[in-house]
Formats: structure tokens, C-alpha cells, sequence
């Protein structure tokens, strides 16, 4: 049994209260009302039947469009601040033959006007992909306003709203900026060497012989006329110089000097990952030892989006890399101060 069960009258699954337009109808109902009470016209009782009973239609059918709804968040896997990240929620339908009308998807905003993606329809057993696009503005761990799901239908006269979904917890990533040509080249293409692994370089890794699947361009036809038999050149991977990344000082006297710095940092990290570089980084309070690929590269976004320069420890010294057992690496600092 749900231990909760106590608690769900407090949380309905939707709740419902009435537009503008339905204000009025209910004032008319009760100015009716009393009319017809003091006089005792039957015409008087017939109008308030009438309007009594457009209420509860409208509810029935309201509840009746909400009913069945189910909605799916996709959340974006990187999130960077002041950049816009792609949104997306599939809503489906689960009602084996009635159609849901006139469905509005609200992105709340928090400080903002609230946005609406307005459905005029979904069909039984069908799926509708809703996406939007939303802007972080700060970096670190922040919370989603969230989303619901709203209907006016069939009459306008009442809002029937379901939960808030969506509305967790997420880590935005420091603004990942463009690196000039002459930043690029001094970090990258200055560093550029072979490594002893298969890649997409231009020198020749190995041969083997040839599968299905292969690029035709890259058969070897003098070795492969040798051992009469198709062989494929298998090319070595290329990469650039290892790399440091230093945060040099807190970053407590300025907090904009600190985010633009930190957005330095993640720049560089970002674009030496996607070159192919090893890449750690190393300051006051944290460490991220040497990796390399996208997942290095979101392990130091995230030790860069929760930096804290009041929760960095004073005076934390890196470890050298003879106590790592590495070899030593090119450095690139970042003045956080």
C-alpha cells in the first residue's frame, strides 16, 4: 500500500481554477440564483440549470482531454551557461480511443514570462515530440523551473493544470567561448605528434586484411598484389601535447573577473579535448588527473561549473608530477584573480 495515500488529497493530480471568463459565470449563476430564489420565476430556474449544467460539461470534458496524458522529459546531456540548450518532452496519449483537444504545454520561468507550446490535438495511442529552446544564465547547479500541462477546453470557463514535471536539478557548464585562429594554432597545431594507436592520421599504423566495411581507398594495391590477397592500410592517430590547465589564485576579489576566467578555462579544456589532447587541470581546491576524450572533457566542465572560491581550500598545493608518476606536461594558465 502507498504510504502517502494520506497525502494526496493535499496534492491532486490536477488542479483546476476558473479563467476570466468563468469568473463571470459563476457571478451570473449566483446573481440568477438569488433572483430566482426571491421570485420564484421559473425562467430564472431554468437559466441556472442551464449554466449549472455548462460547468459540469465543461469539466467532464476537461478531465476528459487531461485524462491519459503522459509526458516525457529529454534532457540535454551538456548545458552551458548564456548558450541556448535544446529542451524536449514527447507527450503521449494512452487513451485507447478518445482524442485529447486544445493541450497547452507551459514552460514556467522563474523571474520570466511563463511560454506556451499550444497542441490543438492529439489522437489515441498517438506521440507528439514538443521541443524548446532555453537559456541558463549562470553556471553551477541550477534548478529547472519546469513544465505542465494545461487545458481551457471545451469552453474556456476554468484552467485544469496537472503537476509541475521537469522542475530538477541540473548542472550548467561555464560558457564554452570561440578560440581565436592564433590561440588555436599555438595550443594545438604547434603540439601536433603521432601516437602509437589506430586513428585517422597520415602515417601508416599497420596493415591487415581487408573487411567488409572497408574504405576502398585505403587498400594497399602493391601489398596486396604480393600475398594475392586484399590488405588495408590502417593509419596512426594524431594528437596534441598534453596539456595543464593551472587556475592560478581563488577568484574571490572579483566575480566577474572569476566567471571569465572559469569560461577561459573551459574554452581551452574543451577544444584540447576535442583535438584529441590529454588534458587535466589542476588549482586551489581541486584536481582532475590526466584523460582524455569527451568524457575528460566533461569531468573538468563539471569541476569548473560547481567551482566554489569560498569553499577552495587556502593555499592547496598541486601535486607534482613526480609524485604522480607523469611525465611533465605543457602548461597553460588562467589568472582566476
Amino acid at each position: 500500500m502507498d504510504s502517502e495515500w494520506w497525502w494526496r488529497p493535499f496534492r491532486p493530480r490536477r488542479t483546476i481554477w476558473p479563467t476570466r471568463d468563468g469568473w463571470w459565470c459563476l457571478f451570473v449563476v449566483i446573481g440568477l440564483g438569488v433572483a430566482a430564489i426571491n421570485t420564484g420565476n421559473n425562467l430564472l430556474y431554468l437559466l441556472v440549470s442551464l449554466l449549472l449544467s455548462l460547468i459540469v460539461v465543461s469539466g467532464v470534458l476537461s478531465e476528459q482531454s487531461m485524462r491519459g496524458l503522459r509526458l516525457e522529459g529529454d534532457m540535454p546531456e551538456e548545458i552551458f551557461a548564456h548558450t541556448p540548450a535544446l529542451f524536449g518532452a514527447v507527450l503521449a496519449n494512452r487513451k485507447r480511443w478518445l482524442t485529447s483537444y486544445s493541450v497547452t504545454l507551459e514552460l514556467l520561468a522563474r523571474g520570466g514570462p511563463t511560454r506556451f507550446i499550444y497542441l490543438p490535438r492529439l489522437e489515441a495511442g498517438r506521440e507528439r515530440l514538443l521541443t524548446w529552446e532555453e537559456i541558463l544564465p549562470a553556471r553551477g547547479r541550477q534548478r529547472l523551473a519546469g513544465v505542465r500541462l494545461t487545458t481551457r477546453f471545451p469552453f474556456g470557463l476554468f484552467l485544469k493544470a496537472g503537476r509541475v514535471m521537469l522542475d530538477r536539478d541540473v548542472i550548467v557548464f561555464p560558457a564554452v567561448q570561440p578560440i581565436s585562429s592564433e590561440s588555436l594554432h599555438r595550443l594545438v597545431g604547434a603540439g601536433t605528434s603521432a601516437v602509437r594507436r589506430r586513428g585517422r592520421g597520415h602515417d601508416l599504423y599497420n596493415l591487415r586484411t581487408y573487411r567488409a566495411g572497408d574504405d576502398p581507398r585505403l587498400i594497399h594495391w602493391r601489398s596486396s598484389a604480393k600475398v594475392e590477397s586484399l590488405l588495408v592500410r590502417e593509419m596512426e592517430a594524431e594528437t596534441t601535447e598534453d596539456t595543464r590547465v593551472v587556475l592560478v589564485g581563488r577568484g574571490e576579489r572579483d566575480a566577474v573577473r572569476l566567471e571569465a576566467a572559469l569560461s577561459e578555462a573551459a574554452s581551452i579544456a574543451a577544444h584540447l579535448a576535442r583535438a584529441g589532447a590529454g588534458v587535466e587541470l589542476t588549482g586551489a581546491g581541486l584536481f582532475v588527473p590526466l584523460g582524455r576524450g569527451l568524457g575528460q572533457a566533461r569531468r573538468i566542465l563539471t569541476e569548473l561549473a560547481l567551482y566554489d572560491p569560498r569553499a577552495a581550500g587556502a593555499g592547496a598545493a598541486e601535486p607534482g608530477p613526480d609524485a604522480r608518476g607523469w611525465r611533465s606536461l605543457r602548461e597553460v594558465r588562467v589568472e582566476l584573480d
